[in-house]
Parts: structure tokens; C-alpha cells; sequence
């Protein structure tokens, strides 16, 4: 019997394939593609995502830059986010990579690993019992069907997961049928051209943000990427949607994309189409929609990702909260096929998760109010740009859109200030005199103690030794210990060896020798 099925090869489904690989468990993915998606999809990480890649060492390989570091600026809604006047607390560290890229690395990482990806092989249906669940298969090519068992199943499938829908999980939520939204590649021209600190010339107009540039008629986006591949973005409020396309099922035209940008601008456009052998995309998207899952887990079955909920767009929030559903997940599945699990360990995947999701959920409609076009939502923009010259709205804001802004309960009554926060990137010193950077520790995906007290703190943690990694590091005082999670979380920080203990036991299980 396999450890693991995952349903999707994506960039979740390989990641999170890696990450039960690195706790020792051996998952098998099945994806119906025969290769790496080539689509144009997401063009870059933000937020916390980016932090914890760092922990895995791909954000290096993805970058080629050795340390995250955060943007100056960014947006919310469509409107500026000045995050440089955060200094040290800016949250939004950005990844800028095509989703096709990341796609290659991750497999990479995964073929390393020896991670097995079964492509060209669908999910037809799966059924489950009390310590099994067994999951019908067709193979694309010749129609063959067979029968896999699992302990567990990972629907990582997307928005129309069929593992959800098979679950009985509803997806609650909205479809906002009013709203078209038409993408674009192009090759470069001399209608747009870059201004310099992320502005755009446009001809006719002047010169423009090149992010979410809203008008009384919707949002315009040139987003320069690849210079050599621009994509063009409009988004379109319309009292009669179908009114401006031939109809569902009919592709999108240039000339549609160019009607539709010059109804958004108010001048002409021009587009020229990618040259032969370039990527290209040609996509319109007519209703928006904005769904979490009821459930992120029915019994052995778990959803991560698109699976588990879908929003618009807006600050990138899809890989970083997917991702992290991912590294949240695996290792609790790992520590119940290891037989150290704590009871509920598993629930805790949910009641961790979800409100993460919750939070995307709110914060991309919202989003979303800001860019609609109206007179009334022109004075919402005055107000909320007069909140913004308030760093700590700034903050919160920032925080919001990184993911940072949600505390896990770890138990304690009275935590730590580190406590449920994402471990904090710090300059290491080990005990052996080498100096390296707290990421650095993480790149297995295994807990680790941090021991900044002189080894004080070596004996209570010993009996999780094989589960447990510790290191002891320098401190002039101001540093705390630290119990880290795999996914990068404190389970406590501090010096009282009693609530570290209670930790170890809380997520690690019973101490190995009784």
C-alpha cells in the first residue's frame, strides 16, 4: 500500500509531494498532463511564501539571489502601498518567477528527492475506510483503469477538484458574473513604453502606473515581466457581460483585447501579437469567483490549494497561502504514518489553515470594491488613501496581504511574543563557531530546537532527539530559544523547560522513551 496520493501535479502537488519526501514518506502523485503546464499563469511569489522557501533553499535556485529581500512598494486594490516606510517590518518579500518556471524547479527537486509523478493518469473515483482509502485511476493514453491504495489522499486538483467534489466538501461563496477579465501577451511596441519605477508611456495617453491603472470605465495592466513579453490586463464591470464578446465556448481575438483596453483608457491601441515561438495567451474570464471550502478534510481525504479555495488574483495571495497549506499538512501527515502523532494532530490542519483562507477570502474582495468603477468608489479611494499615510495602516495592510497577520494558538495560555509567528530570519552563531543564517537550519523540513541558553535546555529535549533536530547557537542574552516547526512556525520560544516539554509533546508526540 503507497503512504501518500496526491491528485495534482502542479506546483502545490510537487511541493508538497517534497515535503512528505523530506519526512520520510513516500508519496506518489498522479497528474493528467504529460508534462510541465506551459500556460501563462502566476508570474511571481509574494509574502510569506517567499520566507519559507528560503527555509527549503529554493528560493535561491528560483532567484539566484541567496537572501529574500522585501519590496519598497507594492498595492492594494489598485491603489499604491508605500511599504519602504516600514523599514525592518515589511512583510512583503516578493519572488518575481513564471509559474511555468517555478513548475521546472520544483520538479527538479522532486526527481532529486525521488519523488515518483505518474503523468498522463486521471483520478476517476476513490473510496474510503478506516485505515485506507483506494482510488480508481485511468490511464490518458490507453484507457486502462486501475486500483491504488493509500493511507491518505491529497486533492491538489483546482478549483473543480475532483477529490472535493467526490468528498461531498461544499464550496461556499460567490461568482461575480459582472466582471470580465481579458489577459493578453504581446511583443513589445512603441505603444508602451516602460517610464521607469514600474510607470508606463502609453501612446496617447501619457504616462500611467503599470500596475492596476483604474478608470471610471475598469482596470488597465501592463505588466512588464519579460520585456520581451508584455502582458496586457484589463478587467471590465459590464451591466450585460456578454455584450462585448461573441459568447461563452468562441476564443478571445486581439481585436477584442484592443476594444476592450481602449474602452478602460479612452484611446486606441495597437497590439502585436507574440512572434512565432513565444509564449502566447489569449484568455478572458467572465464572472469572478471568491469560494472556500466548507471542509479542508474529509477523514483521509485532505484538499490544499485551488482545492480548497479560490479568489481573485489581486497581490498574488494564490501561491503563498497554497504553498503554506502544503507545508502545514505534510508533516502532520508524516508524524501519524510515523506513529508519533499527537491525537488531533491532524485537525490541526484545518483550524490552521482555514482562517488563512478566510482572510485571502476577505481581503480580495475587497480588493475588488476598490477597483469597480463608480463615483462613489472614487471617494472610498480618497478616504483609504488618506488611511495609508498612516504607517501603522500601512502595516496592517502589509501584513495582511503577506500572511502574516495570523497568530497559530500553540497552546500556551500566556506565549512568548515569538510564539505562533513564523520563525523570524535571524544571523545564527552554532556552538562550533559557524555563523549562518536561521533559514539555513530548515532546508530537511524537520523541527528543530534552537538553543540559545548554553545547552540547558539539551536534556529535556533529548528524548525527541530522532525527531527533533537541535542546535545550539551563541547569544549575548537578547536572543530566545526557539522549538520550530517544519513549516517554519514557533511552538514556543522562551526559557521555561516545563512549557517547552508540554510543546514537544503537543506536536511531537510522546517522548521516545515513554
Amino acid at each position: 500500500m503507497l503512504d501518500v496520493i496526491i491528485v495534482g501535479g502542479g506546483p502545490v502537488g510537487v511541493f508538497i509531494a517534497c515535503e512528505l519526501k523530506l519526512a520520510g514518506v513516500n508519496p506518489v502523485v498522479l497528474e493528467r498532463l504529460p508534462g510541465i503546464n506551459q500556460a501563462d499563469k502566476a508570474h511571481g511569489l509574494t509574502g510569506q511564501v517567499v520566507r519559507l522557501l528560503d527555509h527549503r533553499g529554493l528560493f535561491e535556485r528560483a532567484s539566484g539571489s541567496p537572501v529574500p529581500v522585501a519590496a519598497p512598494n507594492f498595492f492594494f486594490g489598485a491603489m499604491p502601498l508605500p511599504l519602504h516606510v516600514l523599514g525592518d517590518c515589511n512583510p512583503m518579500h516578493l519572488l518575481p518567477i513564471n509559474q511555468r518556471d517555478l513548475e521546472r524547479i520544483l520538479n527538479d527537486r522532486a526527481e532529486e528527492l525521488g519523488v515518483e509523478i505518474r503523468r498522463g493518469i486521471e483520478m476517476c473515483s476513490f473510496t474510503q475506510s478506516d485505515d485506507h482509502v483506494e482510488v480508481t485511476v485511468a490511464d490518458l493514453d490507453t484507457g486502462a483503469e486501475a486500483t491504488l491504495s493509500s493511507s491518505y489522499l491529497i486533492g491538489s486538483d483546482g478549483a473543480r477538484s475532483n477529490v472535493r467534489k467526490q468528498s461531498g466538501i461544499g464550496f461556499s461563496g460567490n461568482t461575480d458574473h459582472h466582471i470580465v477579465d481579458r489577459t493578453a501577451l504581446i511583443a513589445p511596441s512603441d505603444q508602451f513604453i516602460p517610464a521607469g519605477a514600474g510607470r508606463v508611456n502609453v501612446a496617447g495617453l501619457g504616462t500611467i502606473p503599470g500596475s492596476f491603472y483604474r478608470t471610471e470605465r475598469g482596470v488597465f495592466t501592463i505588466a512588464m515581466f519579460d520585456p520581451e513579453h508584455p502582458m496586457v490586463y484589463t478587467a471590465e464591470w459590464e451591466d450585460e457581460p456578454d455584450g462585448n464578446f461573441p459568447g461563452p465556448g468562441i476564443p478571445m481575438t486581439m481585436a477584442e483585447m484592443e476594444a476592450s483596453i481602449e474602452r478602460v483608457i479612452g484611446v486606441p491601441v495597437t497590439l502585436t501579437p507574440p512572434r512565432e515561438g513565444a509564449p502566447t495567451l489569449l484568455r478572458r474570464l467572465s464572472g469572478r469567483n471568491t469560494r472556500l471550502a466548507d471542509r479542508y478534510r474529509d477523514r483521509r481525504a485532505f484538499l490544499v490549494g485551488d482545492s480548497a479555495h479560490v479568489h481573485s488574483a489581486a497581490g498574488g495571495p494564490g501561491l503563498n497561502l497554497a504553498l503554506q497549506d502544503a507545508a502545514n499538512l505534510a508533516w502532520k501527515i508524516a508524524a501519524d504514518l510515523h506513529g508519533w502523532a499527537p491525537d488531533g494532530l491532524l485537525d490541526t490542519y484545518e483550524t490552521e489553515r482555514r482562517p488563512l483562507g478566510r482572510r485571502v477570502f476577505m481581503q480580495t474582495q475587497a480588493q475588488t470594491a476598490l477597483m469597480a468603477p463608480g463615483s462613489d468608489v472614487t471617494a472610498l479611494r480618497e478616504l483609504f488613501g488618506e488611511l495609508l499615510n498612516d504607517t501603522t495602516n500601512v502595516q496592517r495592510i502589509a501584513d495582511l496581504l503577506a500572511g502574516s497577520d495570523v497568530r497559530y494558538d500553540m497552546g500556551e495560555a500566556e506565549p512568548d511574543e515569538l510564539t505562533g509567528w513564523f520563525a523570524p530570519t535571524t544571523d545564527l552563531m552554532l556552538g562550533d563557531g559557524q555563523k549562518i543564517r536561521l533559514p539555513e537550519l530548515f532546508r530537511t523540513a524537520r523541527p528543530a530546537l534552537i538553543d540559545a541558553t548554553g545547552g540547558a535546555l539539551a536534556s529535556t529535549a533529548a528524548p525527541w532527539s530522532q525527531r527533533v533536530e537541535q542546535f545550539q547557537v551563541e547569544s549575548d542574552g537578547t536572543m530566545a530559544s526557539m522549538l520550530v516547526r517544519p513549516d517554519g512556525y514557533v511552538a514556543w520560544s522562551g526559557n521555561d523547560r516545563a512549557l517547552l516539554r508540554a510543546a514537544l509533546e503537543r506536536w511531537f508526540g510522546q517522548p521516545a522513551d515513554g
